[in-house]
């Protein structure tokens, strides 16, 4: 009796042991699943960020070639306006009144004048040069021809032009001189000429735009000279750069 019962204790101690070893394992495999579990669920955000992050990746590329184009369409339309700026200079040189220079014109109060006498002493005063100076230390423009008067008021005709006007308009720079050369009588001869009397000239200046006038200058006759004759012959030539092309075609009548 005794030896069984050991036996069956044994068998018993055994089969507890083996529960047990079985409920411990059981324990350890279950909480390896939840581990793994776990593990899952905390990577989950963790992929999760990371695709999003790939996605934020592969997403700046886009934006920043949107900024790109937009940067580059600004970029083109900056350009256009400077080709137009410089297109509107060229065309005509807003940047110098419309005179198609890069320079102001000539104002009346910048300038100063004078008159010589081309003919020699004891001859029918003809032939003149008149002169303005600019009296600033800035370049200005002169347009076209002045549109002299010989007559006194601004209703008296003005001088027909000897030649159209041509070229670029006259620079004239700071301290410089530009020229016109004047012819104001034709028939003398025989007494029989009509003809008026002059005590001085009158130049109105034009504007670049040349559809304004620009201020009217005033020349006093050469010392010695308290009048002078005129008639429908007169002409003037200008303006000019120098002497002798302001001069050149006036001797000649």
């Amino acid at each position: 009796m005794n030896a069984k019962a050991t036996r069956a204790g044994s068998v018993r101690r055994g089969l507890r042991g083996a529960l047990l070893g079985a409920a411990v394992v059981g324990a350890l495999l279950g909480a390896t699943a939840c581990q793994s579990s776990g593990g899952d669920d905390a990577a989950a955000p963790s992929q999760s960020a990371s695709a999003g992050n790939s996605a934020s990746k592969s997403a700046g590329p886009t934006a920043g070639s949107g900024a790109s184009t937009a940067a580059g369409t600004g970029s083109g339309s900056s350009g256009a306006g400077a080709a137009t700026k410089d297109g509107a200079s060229g065309d005509g040189g807003e940047t110098g009144g419309g005179n198609g220079t890069g320079h102001q014109d000539c104002q009346v109060s910048q300038l100063r004048t004078g008159v010589e006498l081309q003919d020699p002493a004891g001859e029918t005063p003809r032939h003149f040069l008149l002169t303005v100076v600019n009296g600033s230390r800035t370049p200005c423009v002169l347009n076209d021809a002045p549109q002299v008067r010989l007559g006194a008021g601004g209703d008296a005709p003005i001088v027909r032009l000897l030649e159209a006007p041509h070229g670029e308009p006259v620079v004239v720079a700071g301290g410089g001189t530009a020229y016109a050369g004047l012819y104001v009588f034709g028939n003398d001869e025989g007494g029989e000429a009509q003809y008026d009397q002059s005590d001085r000239f009158t130049a109105t200046l034009v504007a670049g735009e040349g559809t304004e006038l620009n201020g009217t200058l005033v020349f006093d006759l050469p010392h010695g000279l308290h009048s002078v004759s005129y008639d429908g012959a007169a002409r003037v030539y200008g303006w000019a750069g120098t002497e002798g092309l302001a001069m050149r075609p006036i001797t000649q009548l």
